[in-house]
């Protein structure tokens, strides 16, 4: 029997991550396969990806290197512990990431997603305060309208307040700088928006409110994703990095989304010239094809712990799959991958065609703002009264049966297409919305 055609006889026992479980079992929506730039439904109907899965599959989907990589290691060496022993690949991924991230930044610590990643980091800035005599530093500022992953870290400094209002008080002396969405003065921005440059210095008042001497580290994404792609005003990003250098505090980027070439440049640190103390990522570093993650610290930071005697645990933290054989091997494949097609800076080529084809969905109807940098845009549209997020998911619907995979976040339809785009498939994507948006209630 054809994959295409196997359809689970009973869907009940699966509870979906972020999913709205009653009305997916009524009527399913099921990938059975895919390639390059297409999945491929149990119907067997061809689905384009305007999403790269979920913000990850950077490079298409079944590319032969990371596949033919993947099935050489399992049969090699399929698994070794991360504690007290190591394999070879894991180095050499953690010293290929180290050649393409932002200089100064020198060493990496292995996770399994991109919100182990930050609570890794989160943890890694209180134990470097405290190793160096300053254990006050114990507060944590995220910001507004920020996702930092599902854990109980990452939904502290986190502001979407649906991944927050169901699970109690969080962590203690989390604080949130304001975000930077400007509908009024910034709509229809094309990349970098014009207003908010100011509000960096929110900073300021909350260093003041705690002083400094309490406040580890800030935690931003160089662009919110998830929460709808908000684009820092210019020079937003450069003030924050002059205010925690000022006041001794860490800059942490949490680069899940921005990481591997989604904006043009191998990293948002990149896009916008600015280096972080730590740096998060995930998705893109396989390719999505298996979960892994990374964290990448400054020399400072690293060198800090290294004392004591020589035989001692310098950090107490890590995961039973940390720099896991397969998922090195998928990210050596990965990185490769990107390097020979140079789809580490091809969203920057495409970015112009791009953001020409998403404007001109402005002036369709409900369509109140479009925001777009990279290979990565949003379309806001006007939540109908009383049912918020309705018409975005009828036009995810509608999106999946002209077979177009988009991605919505409350009423803004995301779109984050993988590298190996074409323009003709740009074109498709935008093309069928505008059809959709036209017929919306």
């Amino acid at each position: 029997m054809s994959t295409s055609n196997v359809v689970p006889n009973d869907l009940n026992a699966f509870w979906m991550p972020f999913t709205a479980n009653r009305q997916f079992k009524k009527t399913p929506r099921m990938f059975v396969a895919a390639k390059d730039m297409h999945y491929t439904t149990s119907d067997g109907r061809q689905v384009l990806d305007g999403t790269a899965g979920l913000w990850c599959c950077n490079a298409g989907h079944a590319r032969p290197k990371i596949v033919e990589a993947i099935a050489k290691q399992a049969a090699e060496l399929d698994y070794a512990p991360a504690f007290q022993m190591g394999h070879p690949k894991a180095f050499e991924l953690a010293n290929r990431i180290v050649d393409i991230a932002p200089k100064g930044l020198d060493h990496v610590l292995f996770t399994n997603s991109g919100s182990e990643s930050v609570e890794t980091a989160l943890k890694l800035a209180l134990a470097y305060h405290k190793i160096r005599g300053e254990g006050s530093r114990t507060r944590l500022i995220g910001r507004e309208r920020a996702y930092h992953g599902v854990n109980f870290g990452g939904i502290s400094v986190g502001g979407i307040v649906t991944n927050r209002k169901m699970f109690g008080t969080l962590l203690a002396g989390v604080d949130h700088m304001p975000h930077t969405h400007n509908l009024a003065k910034n709509a229809f921005s094309k990349g970098v928006p014009e207003y908010g440059t100011e509000l960096a210095d929110e900073l300021e008042r909350i260093v003041t409110l705690h002083d400094a001497s309490t406040i580890a580290a800030v935690i931003v994404e160089p662009v919110a994703g998830s929460t709808g792609v908000l684009i820092p005003p210019p020079g937003y990003l450069k003030r924050l990095r002059e205010i925690t250098k000022k006041h001794g505090i860490l800059l942490i980027f949490d680069e899940v989304i921005t990481g591997y070439g989604r904006l043009g440049t191998p990293f948002g640190a990149d896009y916008f010239d600015v280096v972080p103390d730590i740096m998060v990522t995930a998705k893109g570093l396989t390719n999505g094809v298996i979960p892994m993650g990374a964290v990448i610290v400054s020399a400072e930071i690293h060198d800090a712990f290294m004392n004591g005697p020589e035989h001692v645990i310098e950090f107490f933290h890590g995961y039973t799959y940390s720099g896991n054989p397969i998922a090195s091997a998928a990210g050596l494949a990965t990185l490769e991958t990107y390097k020979e097609e140079g789809l580490l800076t091809r969203g920057a080529e495409l970015a112009p065609k791009f953001e020409a084809a998403l404007h001109s969905l402005k002036g369709l109807p409900h369509v109140i703002d479009i925001r777009n940098i990279g290979l990565v845009g949003a379309i806001e549209l006007e939540p109908i009264a009383g049912q918020p997020t309705k018409r975005a998911f009828s036009a995810f619907l509608k999106a999946f049966e002209q077979g177009v995979l988009i991605r919505t976040t409350g009423d803004i339809i995301a779109l984050s297409p993988p590298l190996i785009v074409s323009e003709i498939q740009i074109d498709q994507i935008v093309s069928t919305l505008a059809g959709i948006l036209k017929t919306l209630e």
